[in-house]
């Protein structure tokens, strides 16, 4: 497979993934804010069905990262291992995200919406970092 459909497949599964980032802690603020039974029901529904559509495509994300990493190789530039380290604490705040939905579903949600909205911003935050390191590539020095 040639290095450009590779990329592109990259980065149509972090655009892919990033869309759950950012919609499952927004469920998770309404959740959070609703008392309704029935509206909670409907929520816990949307939030499983969400962190299972963007847990496959984190990780075809991933494949294809890992894919392009090794078919650079032996690129070992600092920007790349940063990146490759902020992607480790986007998979951790992914799995989070699925902690904190079965706590949803068991009835054990321990936070506010304001939280949740707080929460939200994470991966905003992961994403900015990772496209100065992918565009701008400081510490480009070979490691």
């Amino acid at each position: 497979m040639s290095y450009n459909v590779l990329k592109v497949l990259h980065i149509f599964f972090v655009i892919s993934w990033f869309a759950g980032l950012f919609y499952l802690p927004r469920i998770f603020v309404n959740h959070a804010m609703t008392e309704d039974a029935s509206t909670c029901e409907r929520l816990a529904v949307m939030e499983a069905k969400l962190y299972r559509f963007m847990t496959l495509v984190g990780i075809f994300a991933i494949v294809f990262g890992l894919w392009l990493w090794f078919s650079l190789w032996p690129a070992k530039t600092a920007w790349l291992h940063i990146k490759a380290t902020l992607v480790v604490g986007l998979v951790a705040y992914h799995l989070y995200c699925g902690r904190l939905l079965r706590n949803f579903a068991a009835g054990r949600n321990r936070h506010g919406h304001v939280w949740y909205r707080v929460f939200n911003e994470v991966p905003a935050l992961v994403l900015l970092a990772v496209l100065v390191l992918a565009v701008v590539r400081p510490f480009s020095a070979s490691l």
